[in-house]
């Protein structure tokens, strides 16, 4: 498996959640039963793609998937009858460890200065020369995981390409997705592609039960987390849910923002670690998003106390819908150049509200 760079600390590791388990340590998969078929059908056909897309929103398992995936292949068992290995297998502690000669995982890598880079680079891609130089001492199946596939520089992305293109010798690459429109066509049309779906709420509450994590309010928490175990981890430890119900008791004062309330949530994300802004400004896309479909679907299960009620009244049409969508996109963008400048999160956020409460005058009129 691709290595880290010689460092007294660990390297970063950006396919890794806080509070949940990196993917090749879970020892169990949620509400991918058919795409687990689709493989070991594949596998048992001996007519196995040498290139596969894993695509589907981000935190439902893909990785994971990957990892059982590249376990049944590592091991070589060439007609098996579950994907993945038993935790005491050869190739399943050597997977585990990160070690495994035989696997590698492609994705962002450190820049000069020791933080990850924000793209995959054409660098790190090149890496896999090394890796497919090397003739496997046992003879034994080559595996390249690639996550996110959609972080690749199109450099890397070509490097990618022509590997597809033209494949060593019983190699395969699984590429995991969250985007895969932002991939190059060429690379969609030599892969199979496996599309998974977000969790239902009941296999999204085995997954977090399988990886301990406990909430007080199971069916609000799987309603913000749209089947994302990634996105309930985030939410759980970020106190995400007594957030979007301070946002969405604040929206509760439109047409007329409550501004000393508005003022002391945007100081709130001064005053603490970058994560909460970072959390702040995903809910309230969040939001927003909700606010645009009640328009035009009637309000989704409520994700906090008020939220149908505030939902029906700010976009009581499609109209209103429209409003909340352009209101989305642009604030979405407001927040992406104000995080690249570093603007004071504090400023960002409340500007943003103030942008709402324009927006929430101008639903209310049409």
């Amino acid at each position: 498996m691709a290595r880290a760079p010689a460092s007294d600390a660990p390297a970063p590791e950006p396919d890794r959640r806080d509070g949940a388990p990196h993917p090749r340590e879970s020892t169990a998969l949620f509400g991918h039963a058919a795409a687990e078929q689709d493989i070991l059908a594949a596998i048992a056909s001996g007519k196995l793609h040498s290139g596969w897309l894993l695509s589907g929103p981000e935190g439902i398992g893909k990785a994971t998937l990957a990892y059982r995936m590249a376990a049944t292949l590592l091991a070589g068992d060439p007609s098996p009858a579950t994907l993945g290995l038993p935790p005491d297998h050869p190739d399943a502690r050597l997977l585990r460890s990160g070690a495994h000669p035989r696997l590698f995982v492609l994705r962002r890598g450190l820049d000069d200065r020791g933080n990850l880079r924000s793209v995959i680079s054409v660098d790190e891609a090149r890496r896999l020369r090394d890796f497919f130089g090397l003739s496997a001492a046992d003879g034994g199946r080559r595996v390249v995981i690639v996550d996110a596939a959609d972080e690749l520089n199109p450099n890397a992305a070509n490097a990618i390409l022509k590997l597809l293109e033209e494949p060593p010798p019983r190699a395969t690459l699984l590429l995991v997705a969250h985007q895969p429109a932002r991939l190059l066509p060429t690379i969609r049309s030599r892969c199979r592609t496996l599309r998974l779906s977000p969790l239902k709420p009941s296999d999204l509450a085995r997954a977090l039960d399988a990886i301990g994590l406990a909430t007080a309010s199971p069916d609000r928490l799987a309603e913000l987390a749209s089947g994302s175990v990634g996105r309930a981890v985030t939410l759980e430890a970020g106190g995400g849910l007594d957030l979007y119900a301070d946002l969405v008791a604040l929206l509760a004062t439109l047409p007329r923002l409550d501004r000393p309330r508005a003022i002391r949530l945007a100081e709130s994300a001064s005053a603490r670690s970058e994560g909460r802004l970072d959390l702040l400004l995903d809910l309230l896309d969040l939001l927003l998003t909700r606010l645009a479909r009640a328009g035009l679907q009637g309000p989704p299960p409520e994700a906090a106390p008020g939220e149908s009620a505030l939902l029906a009244r700010l976009a009581p049409h499609d109209l209103a819908a429209r409003a909340w969508a352009d209101r989305q996109a642009t604030a979405s963008a407001r927040a992406r150049r104000g995080q690249a400048v570093n603007l004071d999160p504090a400023a960002l956020l409340l500007d943003m509200l103030l942008q709402i409460e324009q927006t929430a005058r101008t639903a209310a009129a049409a």
